[in-house]
């Protein structure tokens, strides 16, 4: 709820989940003018979110909301303005949205965005599209080093971070014009069939092409060249680009 605050002072948004128990109130009822004392900071406390579900399948709008895969799933979404207070804070005016599964699971879920104003739809997607931001800070740390940096300098890692994320930019750009050209393919293991390729799979691909155009070249001895088949250089290729 702190960083809540801080987003909302520095005139930003915040969206993320919401616990289904968390304490939700309507605003205070206007106090007449000549009251003496503080004025109340929150009104009636309101229901708890896991005990709207079952509101959320009566009355509750349906929308259909995408999944992994490009498949997408009917839910129903029950949304409200209140304010969440936790004791020592001050409370703070959210818009709530409460997703529940129109059968099955997985179990309802609740979310929240500091700007009441917003519409539940977007609250929701916009929540979801975290998900190519998380993949792409796991893959840069994963594959080219992020937070692995052994710079003693703040002004050091300041300048190699950004450089990594052009690295994946890069990298990513290259691979989209080999998969274009039919030249990327997703490796496989016997234990891991893959049918989509992943960012190791591109930056396999890239290193392969880059190697096969500036080290395997023909012999610049034309007397006594070294012969190697074809097919020995690609599986040299492959092993080298998977393991770097």
């Amino acid at each position: 709820m702190r960083l809540g605050h801080t987003v909302v002072t520095h005139r930003g948004v915040l969206i993320s989940r919401l616990r289904l128990d968390a304490q939700l109130y309507d605003v205070p009822d206007p106090t007449p003018p000549r009251r003496r004392g503080p004025k109340p900071q929150k009104g009636t406390r309101l229901p708890a979110l896991a005990h709207r579900v079952a509101a959320a399948r009566r009355h509750g709008f349906q929308v259909e909301m995408p999944g992994y895969g490009g498949a997408t799933r009917p839910v129903c979404v029950l949304s409200g303005v209140a304010l969440w207070h936790t004791a020592g804070v001050a409370p703070l005016p959210i818009r709530w949205v409460l997703v529940v599964q129109a059968e099955g699971d997985p179990p309802p879920a609740a979310f929240f965005s500091t700007c009441p104003a917003m519409t539940p739809g977007h609250i929701v997607m916009a929540y979801l599209g975290r998900w190519n931001g998380e993949v792409t800070l796991e893959e840069v740390r994963r594959h080219l080093g992020v937070e692995t940096q052994r710079q003693w300098s703040d002004q050091a890692i300041a300048r190699t971070t950004p450089a990594r994320f052009d690295l994946f930019s890069l990298v990513c750009l290259i691979g989209l014009r080999l998969f274009n050209s039919q030249s990327l393919t997703p490796q496989r293991t016997a234990g891991y069939p893959k049918t989509e390729a992943t960012f190791a799979d591109v930056l396999a691909a890239v290193r392969r092409h880059r190697w096969a155009g500036r080290y395997f070249v023909k012999s610049p001895v034309p007397e006594a060249p070294v012969e190697l088949p074809p097919q020995d250089w690609e599986t040299v290729l492959d092993h080298l680009s998977a393991a770097a």
